[in-house]
């Protein structure tokens, strides 16, 4: 009774499985993301060039000890001003001074020595000329004559040595200034190179910046600058272009700049951040999109330009200047490409695309470079 129920059943779900085989199957559906497509624009751009800076010294210097020994005097405080050639700390001078009059004393038996054998020499000279002396004895005096003025020689070079150490014990100032910060104390014993102290120049400021690749052309030396600082924000201060580094560098894209201040004010200090103003910039037909055509990945800016009716392409890009919700396109598009506004988040390299409106209503497939971009 199983195998009468169970046969009609298997011969219905056969018949079922070759009818279904017999009908057409519908081909399957492919969509394509829809997306919004602009135009790459060529607008006019008039901006200020502001860049940050830092305020340096014209002459600024660590003096480091030349000599080792005790610090055993300290003439000048921090922030004390001195002249150039002012005596700022010294180390163990005394001890020096004996070094010297040692060495003195030991180049004064040299050249004695040196008389004494001299005569000797001459004497044996003498003693060989008549044949009353030998060869061997005559060339043991010339040897220790020449001995005698080496070691005349290496006592002079000593008494240069203890002189100059005599000299570098009193350390001076290189050049009229303030005394910035002091690295040691009176009592401690320091080696030859340790810094001693930092000297700043009083005479000038300059304010020290960098200026990008773009910009590096449009400023050079005398170009007048306003800059502003923190603690006078209501202020102006004006400084003139000194020094324009002759090449770009290569890891930062940027060019180091000087100026010199030349209001002369002594209430600008070395060490403030300024906001320096180069002045107003204009450009003509500079290719820009829309912000929300870049997308940032980790090799860069890209954006996604239509290559055909319904296909794009990923675009690596250069950026520039943003104003007003528009990016300016230094490189990697051409004013009049038409590029992906909206819905490229999850596109790739050669994706096809539904064109639509900016308010989503589907629209005839776009071109490349077509001027007027879908609304």
């Amino acid at each position: 009774m199983r195998m009468r129920t169970t046969i009609p059943h298997a011969l219905l779900l056969l018949t079922v499985a070759i009818a279904g085989c017999g009908r057409d199957e519908d081909p399957p559906v492919i969509s394509r993301p829809p997306v919004a497509v602009a135009a790459v624009e060529a607008r006019h751009i008039v901006e200020r060039i502001l860049v940050t800076g830092e305020l340096v010294a014209v002459t600024e210097a660590s003096v480091a000890a030349e000599v080792e020994g005790r610090v055993t005097s300290i003439l000048v405080d921090e922030g004390s001003a001195v002249e150039e050639g002012a005596t700022v700390l010294e180390i163990d001078p005394e001890r020096r001074q004996l070094e010297r009059d040692d060495a003195q004393a030991r180049i004064e038996e040299a050249r004695a020595n040196l008389e004494l054998q001299e005569r000797e020499t001459k004497r044996w000279r003498s003693l060989h000329a008549k044949g009353t002396a030998s060869q061997a004895k005559l060339d043991a005096a010339e040897a220790a004559l020449k001995l005698t003025r080496a070691h005349v020689s290496s006592s002079r070079a000593r008494l240069g040595l203890t002189e100059r150490a005599l000299r570098n014990a009193s350390v001076t100032a290189p050049f009229s200034g303030t005394v910035a910060r002091r690295y040691t104390s009176e009592g401690e014993y320091i080696r030859a190179g340790e810094d001693l102290f930092d000297l700043v120049s009083d005479d000038s400021i300059e304010v020290e910046f960098r200026v990008t690749e773009r910009d590096s052309g449009r400023i050079e030396l005398g170009h007048l600058l306003d800059l502003r600082v923190a603690p006078f924000p209501e202020e102006t201060f004006h400084a003139r272009v000194s020094m324009v580094s002759p090449r770009i560098d290569p890891r930062s894209r940027t060019r180091r700049v000087k100026a010199r201040i030349e209001d002369g004010e002594t209430t600008l200090l070395p060490g403030l951040f300024a906001r320096v103003d180069l002045g107003v910039s204009e450009r003509a037909a500079v290719p820009m999109v829309p912000e929300a055509a870049i997308l940032q990945r980790s090799d860069g800016s890209v954006a996604f330009r239509m290559v055909a009716p319904d296909q794009v392409e990923r675009v690596l890009l250069e950026i520039g200047t943003i104003r007003d919700g528009y990016v300016e396109i230094a490189s990697g598009l051409d004013v009049g490409d038409l590029i992906v506004v909206r819905g490229h988040a999850g596109l790739v390299d050669g994706s096809t695309v539904d064109v639509r409106t900016r308010s989503g209503e589907p629209v005839a497939a776009a071109a490349p470079n077509n001027p007027a971009a879908p609304e």
